[in-house]
């Protein structure tokens, strides 16, 4: 074998490329760059070419045309004479591989050795691809929940220069991502409670997921910077800056907590040097809140051997020195100098100060806490000043952000509530949960939450507002048959529905009922409220504490009845002027009118609004009302009156536009008096505003309930607010329910629901779910009267198919009624203890049979949700059906053929019949403009006729309607009946036996 032959690099490149010495870099650049080069590892060239020893090399460099050339001189390496370059071309490209190795070492090995400067460690860069990634995840949010976007609020107090830029930063890269930033900006003179109040609301608004309180708090008052930061919820603390988030890094956690973003993002640019923090002496200067003591924390739980040093640090030069990682965030301007640093050191300067500078146009230029240009000398990497550690610092907020979001995700279902249910115990007390846990699970934020006591509250209609764009969920309205002076269970069934849509299905679900009024927290059919598993809790707040709605409503009554007796009185005793000074007083020379007087003096057709320039006669027209006493309403049909404006009013300012419409008597001319006359519609509303707030509370199992207004069931509508459902509705969105319920049976309360309730709403009910019993029909097939409070008849604790039969006619009768209205219906059978399985058939049978889309037996009563969970899944089938709505009549025809309409069609009369008084009075109101008006009979709820011993379904009979009164407020016309009298209006004996507020406990 033949001695290797040795070759120079001169000749193994005159035997490539001909007789060329020195070349540029770029004959190679095209497998290698020169970045690449730089950044490549320094392992021995053995490691890629084994084969290849004892390389021996040196390298100079010129520069000609910014083109670095390199000169080869004497580099050798062992070639067998077998091996010649002529002899095999692959050889060749083996050697001009590692020719090019070998200029890749030498560039490394001069630089190292010739030009030491640190590479410099670009947050502009960095932060750029991390806000590219952000964008990115966004964007797969957006895909995998459509619309939705990434929260952030900015809380700003004052107008400080700095901030603003500080903050316009912040929104410019959050609208680069995707994120929805806003910018709340207090005054300068915002209190320490106001801003707390505004950190409250944004911590509870699930459509945001960061909150950056931007420091310093530029107002002229006190305000604690500790409280207001620790005011943020932590799990949206995306500064990190909380005492949770700060507890939680400081003991590892990291995985549980935000991470304050100027230290987050100095590890982003450590992580980029490709140094690693394991084992690594780093140093600290610093041991602030925002950057020093976090950045310690993140360093020692990331392995590295840390030591914190500040403004008392002794031989901080010498500390310095020892630094593999040197963090510095001191505030003071090039405090570290580059000759203490440690060569090839991690240097991050999270400074930045301000230093004279007379070549700069502001007189000033930006610098950090390390000496930049010295540094550099020594250290292998550095952040620069700027567009080092401040890019990153908006960069890691914005990540937090996202990060925040997706941890949102993990627990969200769009349109779905976070609410736990809570379990029925038999036979033992159930609690309620607060009523501000109910409120934030069903998406209610504290400022629109008024606590009455620990299980109620009071919702303030701020929350439609906020939510009028959101969609409305399902409605559906519970009905019944014509019930036993005992009832039938229709409240029950009502609350059960909701409890089973929620509860067992999982679906949004709300329940809408009546407020039980103060008579009937005794009577025989118990509180008003529901019964068994299926009621609303606590049941003595409920029912023995009222909220306060009929207390105002009667105390706005009084105000109008003696502002009647105030006017007729000083009418007769005062002088035409001395009332024009009463109504409008003279104060420094000027008259003003109020817009209630105003509003008076154009229907009374006097165009002017300057008291000081009426006629004499004017003035007489204006401050005299002539009042009939003979119409003077009374003091009960008014609270009446009232009751329905709450419960028919969409706001405060149609409720008062309501109650300036109330007829309260007839001048002697026979023109309408009204509160708005009287000028007092404005106190009225400030009387019953707090009284249009629905009451929050609770079933048994945690459902929600809307407590709102008792109209009664016969001069009124008797069913629940329009407010509390249009609240509901909006709150549990497009693919939740809410189950409101109408008074009494389908014939005289859905009737009414329809027909005056929803005119004036403008809902659409999507499902009509109508209560049976066997014992009320039974009733309806001629079993013995029930009379409420005395023991029920044995005949309906037996078996008796055929009687019931016969009474299944009145059931046809209303599956009609309801049907009347073009809505799906559904039949619920209440069950109690003594039905048979046969006589349940039979009615779900017969209801079927009649028309109904379906017919279902519910244990609500005895099992709670689970008992009406075939009642639920009968409504959600129900509601994907297309409903075709429609009212029982034309509101323009006239009143007498509205009356005829609902007596024929829900009743079953032949006709009516109108007392002279009620002609009369429909002539007169026709004359005030009250004919278009929708019409309410006040009628018995026992019987489809006025006599309540008449059972069953009958027909041929004629109506009498003895009375007319106007009810213009509330929108209706309250039409009597001649009702027989019977032993049926005998007092009903009250169910308070056995309550005591003490108990023996012996």
């Amino acid at each position: 074998m033949k001695q290797p032959t040795s070759f120079t690099v001169q000749q193994l490149y005159f035997n490539l490329f001909g007789p060329v010495q020195a070349f540029s870099v770029h004959h190679v650049i095209d497998s290698l760059s020169l970045s690449k080069l730089c950044s490549l590892d320094r392992a021995p060239l053995s490691a890629y070419f084994p084969t290849h020893t004892g390389i021996v090399w040196n390298a100079a460099a010129g520069s000609s045309d910014n083109t670095l050339v390199w000169e080869l001189r004497t580099a050798q390496f062992p070639v067998t004479a077998e091996e010649t370059l002529a002899e095999s071309r692959e050889r060749e490209l083996d050697m001009f591989a590692l020719t090019a190795s070998v200029l890749r070492r030498g560039a490394l090995r001069y630089r190292d050795s010739q030009c030491t400067m640190a590479t410099i460690v670009s947050g502009n860069k960095t932060s750029q691809q991390v806000k590219e990634q952000l964008k990115k995840e966004v964007a797969e949010m957006n895909t995998q929940f459509p619309g939705f976007r990434p929260g952030l609020v900015v809380l700003q107090v004052g107008d400080r220069d700095d901030s603003n830029l500080y903050i316009s930063m912040k929104l410019k890269a959050a609208a680069e991502i995707g994120i929805n930033a806003n910018h709340i900006r207090l005054p300068e003179t915002a209190t320490e409670d106001e801003v707390l109040q505004r950190i409250l609301a944004v911590n509870e608004n699930p459509a945001v997921h960061g909150l950056i309180v931007q420091l310093p708090l530029d107002s002229i008052n006190p305000i604690n910077t500790e409280k207001v930061t620790n005011a943020v919820a932590p799990e949206k603390d995306v500064d990190g800056l909380t005492s949770i988030n700060a507890g939680k890094l400081s003991r590892g956690d990291l995985g549980d907590c935000f991470i304050p973003c100027t230290p987050n993002g100095c590890m982003e640019l450590i992580s980029q040097t490709g140094v690693s923090v394991m084992g690594k002496n780093a140093v600290v200067i610093g041991r602030s809140k925002i950057v020093g003591a976090p950045m310690h924390d993140l360093l020692l739980w990331n392995h590295a051997t840390v030591t914190t040093c500040h403004s008392k640090t002794l031989n901080l030069a010498e500390q310095v020195g020892r630094a593999d990682i040197l963090v510095v965030g001191a505030g003071r301007a090039e405090m570290v100098k580059g000759e203490w640093v440690k060569e090839g050191a991690v240097v991050i300067d999270c400074g930045i100060n301000h230093i004279p500078d007379r070549s700069k146009a502001s007189g000033k230029r930006v610098v950090g806490d390390v000496h930049y240009p010295s540094a550099k000398e020594r250290a292998g990497y550095i952040t620069p000043v700027p567009g080092g550690v401040g890019p990153m610092t908006v960069a890691m907020l914005m990540k937090n952000t996202v990060e925040s979001a997706k941890r949102f995700l993990q627990t969200y279902t769009p349109g779905k509530w976070n609410i736990m249910y809570t379990k029925k115990k038999p036979q033992e007390p159930q609690q309620s949960k607060p009523v501000a846990q109910l409120a934030r699970e069903v998406g209610l934020f504290s400022e629109e939450v008024e606590p009455y006591g620990r299980s109620r509250a009071k919702i303030r209609l701020d929350v439609l507002k906020r939510m009028e764009k959101q969609p409305d969920g399902k409605y559906v309205v519970v009905t019944g048959i014509t019930s036993t002076p005992l009832g039938e269970g229709k409240r029950t069934t009502a609350l059960g529905l909701a409890q089973a849509l929620g509860a067992l299905l999982n679906i949004n679900a709300f329940a809408c009922v009546q407020e039980p009024s103060p008579g009937s927290c005794f009577g025989a059919m118990g509180v008003a409220v529901g019964g068994g598993y299926s009621q609303i809790i606590p049941l003595e707040e409920v029912s023995l504490q009222p909220s306060g709605q009929n207390e105002l409503i009667s105390a706005a009554s009084r105000v109008v009845m003696d502002t009647i007796k105030a006017h007729a009185h000083y009418e007769t005793k005062l002088s035409e002027k001395a009332l024009f000074d009463l109504l409008v007083p003279l104060r420094e020379g000027q008259r003003s009118v109020s817009p209630a007087q105003l509003s008076r003096l154009k229907k009374l057709g006097i165009e002017k609004s300057d008291p000081l320039t009426f006629t004499g006669t004017e003035i007489r027209r204006f401050v005299r009302l002539d009042i009939d006493p003979e119409t003077t309403t009374d003091s009960g049909s008014l609270e009446n009156e009232i009751m329905a404006i709450l419960s028919l009013s969409s706001s405060e300012e149609e409720m008062q536009q309501r109650l300036a419409k109330i007829v309260v008597a007839t001048n002697k001319s026979g023109d309408p008096v009204t509160t708005e006359d009287l000028n007092i519609s404005g106190p009225l509303a400030m009387v019953l505003k707090d009284a249009l707030k629905p009451v929050l509370m609770q079933t048994v199992e945690g459902t929600p309930v809307f407590l709102h207004t008792s109209p009664l069931d016969d001069i009124a509508h008797g069913s629940p607010s329009i407010l509390a459902d249009k609240i509901a509705l909006k709150m549990v969105g497009s693919k939740g329910f809410v189950v409101t319920e109408s008074g009494h049976g389908a014939d005289t309360g859905l009737e009414k629901f329809f027909n005056i309730k929803c005119r004036n709403s403008g809902l659409q009910p999507d499902v009509v779910v109508m209560v049976a019993t066997v014992r009320a029909l039974k009733m309806h097939g001629g079993a013995p009267p029930v009379q409420a409070g005395l023991p029920l008849p044995k005949e309906y604790s037996q078996e008796n198919l055929e009687q019931l039969e016969r009474g299944c006619c009145h059931l046809r009768r209303q599956v009609e009624n309801a049907q009347a209205f073009g809505l799906p219906l559904i039949v619920a059978v209440n069950k109690f203890s003594s039905d048979t399985d046969a006589e349940l058939e039979l009615v779900c049978g017969q209801a079927r049979q009649a028309g109904a889309f379906d017919a279902v037996q519910c244990t609500n009563w005895s099992e709670g949700g689970a008992g009406a969970l075939a009642l639920a899944e009968a409504v959600q089938r129900a509601a994907k059906l297309t409903g075709s709505f429609r009212f029982l009549y034309d509101s323009q025809i006239p009143a007498a053929d509205k009356l005829r309409t609902v007596a024929q069609k829900m009743y079953g009369a032949k006709d009516i019949e109108l007392s002279p008084k009620a002609k009369e009075k429909l002539a007169l109101y026709t004359k005030q403009g009250f004919g278009n008006l929708p019409v309410c009979i006040a009628k018995t709820h026992l019987s489809l006729s006025n006599d309540p011993m008449m059972k069953g379904a009958p027909t041929n009979f004629v109506l009498p309607i003895t009375d007319i009164k106007a009810n213009a407020g509330a929108g209706f016309l309250c039409c009597l009946t001649d009702s027989t009298n019977t032993e049926m209006d005998d007092p009903m004996w009250p169910c308070f036996h056995g309550n005591n507020l003490y108990h023996d406990s012996k």
